[in-house]
């Protein structure tokens, strides 16, 4: 029985963001729902066994606020056991729903028979999925941390983040893939999926080969959307829609439940308003992203705020001189800084 909890209540068409690692932490997914909130979020991929085996920092991955809400916690990995306790403590933390990374390319995740490797391995997936499944199950009848036999630091740390555990409700399990391996199979991988009654699939119209190469393949996503369709899960279309207005039209033409959105919102949390900002509006969004995360998230590590600080001036006059600096900065006052400097040189 497809269990669609959250996903059952959304209007369609669904237009969400999609998952991206590096990119959609706790910081970012603030912007958006402060600036142009999606109709889903998710987390970052978070790796199961690492977590499972006590790496508590991981922990930070499943920030999230009020706000953000509805949000799925997305994990990924390869042992049965770890995806059970990690779901678990998604489950704790308060989270909409739990999604299983099928469909990251990198290789070092995939070589693994993890992310998109799990195409290789249709049982062992099937496997992973029944086993989320029970995870979120067996929260909804009362299973404690300790009787999951979780670590003792794991439990301390969630407990710290959520000293109130989320409500004792039966999250709904989704799972995000692309449509093979070398060769396209989504066809015949949708339906290995189906068998397992997924609330929600969201299918990358590339391979794992293609990376993020080439165009996304929409005329294939069509394809598994009529098989889809014949079910109760939901299927979301992802790969490469830049504008609001062309995810509307791809869900029309090619007949998904909706689309997440992933490259197109980096620098843009307008995005899902339809909203374009101004230099100055970017600037002011950019340092608040910034400031958030040294709240937040912690400030030792900056240097991974500078890509977005890329993004947020792609299209400025004059860009070439303020994007090196930026990508020199090392902190938020160091950012408003350079941004003072820029308009005011420039008379913006």
């Amino acid at each position: 029985m497809v269990h669609k909890g959250f996903w059952g209540k959304l209007p369609k068409p669904i237009i969400g963001l999609s998952p991206m690692d590096g990119i959609t932490d706790a910081s970012f997914r603030h912007i958006l729902a402060k600036h142009g909130k999606p109709d889903v979020m998710y987390t970052e991929f978070v790796n199961v066994e690492g977590l499972a085996r006590g790496a508590v920092k991981m922990l930070n991955h499943f920030i999230f606020e009020k706000s953000e809400h509805p949000i799925v916690a997305q994990i990924y990995g390869n042992e049965i056991e770890s995806f059970y306790k990690v779901a678990l403590m998604a489950c704790h933390l308060g989270f909409d729903g739990i999604d299983i990374n099928m469909g990251c390319p990198a290789n070092k995740v995939a070589r693994r028979n993890s992310g998109a490797g799990l195409i290789r391995v249709p049982n062992h997936a099937q496997k992973i999925i029944r086993m989320v499944k029970k995870a979120v199950q067996d929260w909804s009848e009362g299973i404690t941390l300790e009787e999951a036999d979780l670590r003792p630091k794991n439990i301390l740390a969630l407990r710290k983040m959520s000293p109130r555990a989320g409500a004792r409700k039966k999250l709904p399990v989704s799972v995000k893939t692309r449509t093979g391996i070398d060769a396209i199979i989504a066809e015949e991988w949708v339906k290995v999926l189906l068998e397992e009654e997924p609330a929600v699939i969201a299918m990358h119209g590339r391979t794992l080969k293609q990376m993020y190469t080439g165009d996304a393949n929409w005329e294939v996503l069509g394809k598994v959307a009529k098989i889809v369709k014949k079910t109760k899960t939901l299927f979301l279309g992802n790969g490469d829609v830049k504008t609001l207005e062309e995810a509307k039209q791809r869900i029309e033409t090619y007949g998904t439940d909706g689309v997440l959105i992933g490259r197109a919102t980096c620098g843009n949390p307008w995005f899902f308003k339809n909203h374009i900002p101004t230099p100055h509006e970017r600037a002011k969004v950019a340092i608040e992203h910034c400031r958030y995360y040294e709240k937040v998230v912690g400030g030792t590590a900056f240097y991974s705020l500078r890509s977005h600080l890329g993004w947020y001036i792609k299209g400025f006059d004059g860009a070439k001189d303020l994007r090196i600096r930026l990508m020199l900065s090392n902190s938020t006052e160091e950012v408003e800084r350079i941004f003072n400097d820029f308009f005011k040189n420039n008379k913006i």
